[in-house]
């Protein structure tokens, strides 16, 4: 856990380096040629690569909870913990107006009471992303594009009776269906804020199950899973401070519905939970240093402080952006 005057320090460098930057007349207005970008921690962008080129973004994070919720929707502590992860978007510009790429994960997992045997592959992601609208300075539309993503279910999810941190998947196919935005403004000092909206809806096919799994089901079970739909927002804001130095920030929230778990115990006997509705307000603050148009990296924090039948938790985060 991150205790609140790491916080506060994080939150004070960001108001140092905004208030550092240099001052503007009104009508000196920074060029959006001079602003280089990497991108919040959670919005994605809008525009699509141009044709023939690519995009590699891998990012490593460690997810600590601080007051995770069980499967009856009670608030319990939790001993120290570590999840370790990674994810990396390889995005390819297939046209000038729509991107492919995949979104492969990888994690592992350290509790006082054991960890995973290894690395750990999660769910594989593919996607594909079409531009609707191009934002032009001299008019006021966004840039919008609209995305679809299938995730598939590769990562290991139940079984998992002698190795319950090896669980990483969902073991369920999701189709998630977005429409991204951005757009740019100018502050009175004449620099540019970025924003980025991103609306996201995530529907979820049944899970075959096995004995332990990560739905908390015990040894013996055998039934189904049925993860909840998932609604989620994302409203992103990048100040740019110099070319190179950017201050970012995500404001999300995120709904998902009831999971719910069928079957029979190890004794024959009908077994079935079903979790509660759960909703999350994220903060992710971060700072962006971009050593050019094509390269950058960001660093911060993905910070979920409160919210309904959710594990309250902190996780650092670095990524790097390197556009081919």
């Amino acid at each position: 856990m991150i205790a609140a005057p790491r916080r506060a320090a994080l939150a004070g460098t960001l108001l140092a380096a905004l208030a550092a930057a240099p001052a503007f007349a009104s009508d000196a207005r920074q060029a959006v040629s001079d602003a280089w970008w990497t991108g919040p921690i959670l919005a994605s962008g809008a525009s699509p690569l141009p044709k023939g080129h690519a995009l590699i973004e891998p990012y490593l994070y460690d997810a600590k909870p601080y007051g995770a919720i069980d499967g009856d929707g009670h608030r319990r502590d939790v001993p120290d913990a570590d999840t370790y992860g990674s994810l990396t978007y390889l995005l390819y510009g297939v046209t000038d107006t729509f991107t492919a790429g995949v979104i492969p994960r990888f994690g592992y997992a350290k509790t006082g009471a054991g960890s995973s045997s290894g690395v750990q592959l999660g769910d594989f992601t593919v996607q594909g992303q079409y531009r609707l609208t191009q934002w032009k300075e001299a008019r006021r539309t966004p840039t919008i594009s609209v995305l679809l993503q299938e995730t598939l279910p590769t990562g290991r999810y139940d079984r998992l009776d002698d190795r319950p941190h090896d669980g990483f998947g969902s073991g369920a196919y999701a189709t998630t269906l977005g429409v991204n935005s951005q757009t740019y403004f100018w502050t009175p000092n004449g620099r540019i804020l970025r924003t980025r909206l991103n609306v996201a809806y995530t529907v979820s096919g049944h899970a075959d199950v096995e004995g332990q799994s990560i739905y908390g089901t015990p040894a013996g079970f055998d039934g189904q899973a049925r993860p909840g739909d998932s609604f989620n927002v994302d409203l992103a804001f990048e100040y740019s401070i110099t070319r190179r130095w950017v201050a970012a920030l995500d404001l999300a929230y995120q709904r998902d519905a009831s999971t719910t778990v069928t079957g029979v115990d190890a004794a024959g006997a009908a077994y079935e939970r079903r979790s509660p509705v759960s909703q999350a307000l994220i903060l992710a603050p971060a700072v962006e240093y971009n050593f050019s148009p094509a390269v950058g990296v960001i660093l911060g924090a993905r910070i979920i402080p409160a919210g309904r039948n959710v594990t309250a938790s902190v996780t650092p985060v670095i990524a790097v952006n390197y556009v081919l």
